[in-house]
């Protein structure tokens, strides 16, 4: 099987605190994206999202600053894993989300692609406006 990587970059009119907590606090990623979260704050801990059609291990974590995930959908080839890495860079109130998501096979790239833009980024952002 083939892989490609995601890159992309958004910036949100909130702080990198704010940022990060929507990301790794259950009840703020319930709330962005309509569905139950399960997700353990500590590094080696497990989650799992969307009612369990994503899942997996977070490997690093620098509050406010740094994610690091193994992430699978449900319909990946079995034991396969992702790497994503989210990176969070404030200034001047804003936070730069710069993400990186590699090993996502390549038949499935271009959904996945448009996916964290459709289901994470702008979601993030409207939340943020209330």
């Amino acid at each position: 099987m083939e892989y490609k990587t995601i890159d992309q970059s958004v910036t949100f009119n909130a702080s990198a605190h704010e940022i990060y907590e929507m990301l790794m606090d259950p009840q703020k990623h319930s709330e962005f994206t309509g569905a139950p979260a399960e997700i353990s704050r500590e590094i080696g801990g497990e989650f799992s999202i969307i009612d369990g059609g994503l899942s997996g291990k977070t490997l690093d974590l620098i509050a406010d600053k740094k994610i690091v995930q193994a992430w699978r959908a449900a319909d990946w080839p079995e034991g396969h894993y992702s790497t994503a890495i989210f990176l969070m860079e404030e200034s001047d109130g804003q936070t730069k989300l710069s993400f990186v998501q590699a090993g996502v096979p390549s038949d499935m790239f271009d959904s996945i692609n448009d996916g964290w833009r459709t289901y994470y980024w702008e979601p993030i952002a409207k939340a943020l406006e209330n």
